[in-house]
């Protein structure tokens, strides 16, 4: 059957997220980009289907590095609002630890839309709460990425160090090394996609050094490097988890990282502010990747990520909302804008460009999860595409389109498109009732709090 060819036509503007221009617009045939256009330029093959984008600002759909999907459901919770990381998490634990399988559903349906509204078109989440009745807790993750038709990387994650062996988590968050290792070969086995245009990946992603021990952290990265899967943690995120690496392991975190055997390509790390820099340089030159999560940062007070000297040492650099209890939100588009800014109080704003922040946001992010097929426009790349209309009261008067999206701070996407197919049209999601899933989402936030 022959292709049907797509001509997204002469957009207002285009990121591409690399030195290739498409003042033209791109053509779209069997859910890859077929050609990049010049202005002026037409298709080489005949168009089916022409759309115009002369309203639109188009860029590669935006990656998500690092999530929580389940903590949608506590957003902004009073007990918390002024906490840092560690009494914040304490705090949270005992809740997060009645989550049901059902809530998950819809925690993750909520943060996949608000993320997929936003223009990402592809998430990671962290998942390691897997208390009992939640044994299955990324089956079910899988089926909320299918029913909302993006893409996924979703991480086994695993809590194994409780609070009765010096750890932060409460014993009934935490689970057996057998019970996790088990899991999480059944779940590479079953889900895990390979090559370009893969919907669902899944990679090991053992929570933290204060809530899991060494060896679930060394047979993590065995069974990474046996079944070739992608390795992530929280790492450096605050002076507290510093001060208990020293005390528990007599390493700071790197070293600790390294001791574990985690040192390596397929790693990818949550937060990474507190390195030094002899600790930036092994990182780099380890080709450790980075997940700046700069609203979460700002919000528990943790401190500010070193993205400039990560990136000179070699090490890639990309984006992450965090948990939806320390944004608290899913929006990925307001995430760059918030990258934008926090990292110019650090270089200033010559260096850090808004073309820097959604390059972190696209082909920076595509590499932390080891992608080549997404996050920029060029042929032969996914279909994956985020299209903005820069049309509200707050874009009135402003002239470079491509900075007015962080800069006036766009929120919302009109258009999204994953592998040739929009997702959505007219800044709504294509089959989801939205009034519906946030009405169980809101009833489930309460029971989950109130624990009735």
């Amino acid at each position: 059957m022959p292709a049907i060819r797509t001509w997204l036509k002469n957009p207002l503007a285009v990121f591409t997220g690399n030195n290739l221009s498409a003042e033209g617009g791109l053509v779209i045939a069997n859910g890859v980009i077929e050609q990049l256009l010049a202005a002026g330029e037409h298709p080489a093959l005949p168009c089916e289907q022409v759309f115009d984008a002369r309203e639109h600002v188009l860029l590669p759909g935006l990656i998500n590095t690092h999530h929580h999907f389940y903590q949608t459901l506590t957003r902004a919770w009073g007990p918390v609002v002024n906490q840092p990381l560690f009494p914040w998490l304490q705090t949270l634990y005992p809740v997060w630890a009645r989550l049901t399988p059902a809530q998950l559903a819809l925690a993750s349906k909520v943060a996949l839309a608000e993320l997929l509204l936003s223009g990402c078109t592809t998430a990671a989440d962290h998942h390691y709460l897997f208390p009992n009745g939640l044994e299955e807790a990324i089956d079910v993750q899988v089926e909320a990425v299918r029913e909302l038709g993006m893409r996924a990387m979703l991480t086994r994650g695993s809590m194994s160090l409780g609070q009765a062996d010096g750890g932060l988590p409460p014993q009934q968050t935490v689970q057996q090394g057998e019970a996790i290792l088990a899991d999480s070969q059944r779940l590479i086995e079953r889900y895990h996609e390979r090559g370009d245009g893969a919907q669902v990946q899944i990679a090991l992603a053992p929570c933290s050094p204060f809530s899991v021990t060494p060896e679930i952290m060394r047979a993590s990265a065995d069974m990474a490097q046996r079944l070739d899967v992608r390795l992530h943690t929280h790492l450096a995120e605050t002076l507290d988890e510093e001060a208990f690496c020293i005390q528990r392991f007599g390493l700071r975190t790197v070293d600790y990282l390294d001791s574990v055997g985690w040192l390596g390509p397929r790693t990818w790390l949550a937060h990474g502010i507190h390195f030094n820099p002899e600790e930036i340089t092994r990182l780099g030159a380890a080709g450790v990747g980075i997940c700046h999560c700069p609203t979460s940062n700002m919000r528990l007070a943790s401190g500010i990520c070193p993205t400039l000297e990560l990136e000179a040492a070699g090490a890639t650099v990309g984006l992450g909302v965090d948990g939806s209890a320390s944004n608290d939100g899913s929006n990925l588009m307001l995430e760059a804008r918030q990258a934008l800014y926090l990292q110019r109080l650090r270089y200033g704003a010559e260096r850090i460009t808004p073309e820097l922040a959604l390059g972190w946001a696209t082909r920076g992010s595509a590499a932390l999860l080891g992608r080549t097929d997404i996050g920029e426009l060029a042929p032969g790349k996914q279909a994956d595409l985020a299209l903005l209309k820069l049309d509200d009261l707050r874009f009135s008067g402003s002239h470079d389109p491509v900075a007015a999206l962080l800069l006036c701070g766009a929120d919302r996407a009109d258009r999204v498109m994953v592998g040739g197919q929009w997702r959505v049209i007219g800044g709504q999601i294509e089959g989801l009732d939205v009034s519906g899933l946030m009405a169980d989402h809101r009833q489930a936030a309460r029971v989950l709090v109130n624990g009735t």
